[in-house]
């Protein structure tokens, strides 16, 4: 006897991003799952009296959307409950807003948000503009974050509640003081910042109840992208707590694989390392994954603080030779991978230098060698030795890219202020794809101002910025195919975090995960995918966005 299909969905243009059968006419849906795909005629003899029918005409329905790297609590959180600030503002603007929010606080509410543009902070780092912020806040304790969520800029209060002083500097990260006067100016790079953040929890943060509203505010957004899928790059137990309790309460709608910290380098949470992954199934629930790891290699460039093999060019504070640190030995990287594969977790690493990188590289073909074939990702990657592209395909690991790098905008630009010609040559994409590496596509949001996944397959077409506010192309020798980038966010980012079985492709067996889409988008003009909205949003067979 034939099953009758909850669901039957039919349009002009189905995309599957499953190469068997890569486009379709139609498909049928049964508690949640695709019970069948193919022509009209193939699925007309699933419908029964009570299936629904989904006939989209001449919109477009791709698979759901998959981000490998989001922090989506923390956008949430501040969507909800900080100052959010587009990273574009100067700083009377930024100053203008922190002062009206003052006027709506308690006299010592802390005022938290961001983020600040990276370019902006060589103006910030000095005495004047911390008493600026001082006078904006009327006194209350400040925090901002800098556009790559690696840094802060706090106001004297701020300071003085994180015991942060001229005679008591955080012991790692970098606190830049005024030249003048020699006290800290407020801005922290990397770990330098955490302290501020302990401050602040300590005088309350967020309540559970709280947590479970940025997830949950969080994922609302991500859904109006026509996101289904996404890996948390780097998560906190109460974040942990927060999804675990939406599932538990049939409130989950996407499959979420969470990124356990082995070290942190600039949130502040409490416990990492061991402890927090011994913790880590307490949490584990249908659609909640903590499957994976992620470990702080290095830091960013525009801090001077991510690794290369390249000296930085000259400056006075690094001199001639300064290539930068990575937060772990050989040794230790090691360790700590052949410790997280023995529990079954793949590692998420964080490499912004093509030093870093390689190390990662190095220790994987040790690990290899050994037998160990647990999931590798180098987030970010955006600066890769030509020599090792090639072995993220013999060593199995995939490359896990973020936009608002691959195009002209700020954090290219920042990366040129300190790097030079040598920024020119970011996120080789086409060479990785033309390897054989697994190429998976993430936001990095709130770092990126959005989600859009849209943005990030245009960018990735055309390596040029998808809104027109920046001139240029980056490297558009590295542009990929719109078919390729499509793979990217759906069944490539599905297989890099471990839910192929599950997501990433409208294929039979599989969730009905699916985004529909006004127009094809990546059939049209490559320079107009952005600017196709998002209909509606579809989790296991049930819609969880309506424009």
């Amino acid at each position: 006897m034939t099953a009758v299909a909850d669901l039957i969905v039919t349009a002009s243009v189905i995309r599957t991003a499953d190469r068997a059968k890569p486009t379709v006419e139609a498909f049928a849906v049964l508690d949640g799952r695709i019970l069948a795909i193919g022509s009209l005629a193939d699925i007309e003899r699933f419908r029964g009296r009570r299936t629904r029918m989904l006939e989209v005409g001449d919109a477009a329905v791709y698979p759901g959307f998959v981000d490998v790297h989001n922090h989506h609590a923390l956008a949430g959180r501040t969507d909800l409950f900080e100052l959010s600030l587009p990273p574009s503002l100067t700083l009377d603007e930024i100053l203008d807003r922190v002062r009206r929010t003052a006027a709506t606080l308690p006299d010592d509410a802390w005022i938290v948000g961001g983020a600040v543009p990276t370019t902006l902070l060589p103006q910030l780092a000095d005495t004047a503009s911390r008493l600026r912020l001082d006078e904006a806040a009327g006194g209350r304790p400040v925090v901002l974050v800098e556009d790559s969520r690696h840094n802060r800029w706090a106001n004297t209060r701020a300071l003085e509640l994180a015991g942060i002083t001229a005679d008591s500097i955080p012991a790692s990260g970098v606190t830049l003081l005024d030249a003048e006067d020699g006290t800290p100016t407020g801005v922290l790079l990397e770990a330098a910042g955490i302290p501020v953040q302990e401050a602040y929890d300590r005088s309350g943060g967020l309540t559970p109840e709280q947590h479970v509203a940025a997830s949950r505010r969080g994922i609302e957004l991500l859904h109006s992208f026509g996101i289904t899928t996404f890996q948390d790059a780097g998560v906190s137990i109460e974040i942990l707590q927060a999804l675990a309790d939406l599932d538990r309460a049939g409130e989950l709608d996407a499959w979420v694989v969470s990124s356990l910290l082995i070290n942190d380098e600039i949130f502040g949470f409490d416990p990492i390392g061991t402890p927090l992954i011994e913790r880590g199934e307490e949490f584990r629930t249908a659609h909640h994954r903590p499957d994976f790891v992620k470990i702080f290699l290095d830091g960013v460039p525009p801090a001077r603080t991510a690794s290369f093999l390249e000296p930085y060019p000259a400056d006075a504070a690094h001199g001639a030779h300064f290539h930068g640190e990575t937060t772990m030995t050989f040794d230790e990287l090691a360790d700590w991978l052949r410790s997280v594969a023995a529990r079954g977790l793949g590692a998420k690493v964080h490499c912004t230098g093509d030093g870093s990188a390689r190390l990662v590289l190095d220790v994987t073909e040790q690990l290899r060698a050994e037998g160990v074939t647990t999931p590798i990702q180098i987030a970010h990657g955006q600066f890769l030795a030509e020599a090792d592209i090639p072995r993220l395909q013999a060593l199995d690991v995939s490359a896990d890219i973020s936009p608002f790098i691959w195009y002209p905008g700020v954090i290219p630009q920042a990366l040129a202020d300190v790097l030079g010609g040598r920024a020119e040559h970011s996120q080789p994409n086409r060479a990785l794809l033309d390897s054989g590496a697994l190429v998976a596509g993430g936001s990095d949001w709130p770092v990126s101002e959005s989600p859009n996944t849209l943005e990030g397959l245009q960018g990735l077409v055309t390596r040029a910025d998808p809104h027109g506010r920046t001139p240029g192309t980056l490297w558009p020798e590295q542009a990929i195919t719109a078919e390729e980038a499509l793979e990217v966010f759906t069944i490539n980012a599905a297989t890099a975090m471990g839910l192929a079985a599950e997501t990433g492709s409208l294929t039979v067996g599989k969730s009905a995960d699916f985004v529909v889409l006004e127009r094809d988008a990546i059939a049209g003009p490559a320079a107009q995918i952005v600017h196709t909205a998002v209909v509606s949003t579809w989790f296991a067979g049930r819609e969880v966005y309506s424009r």
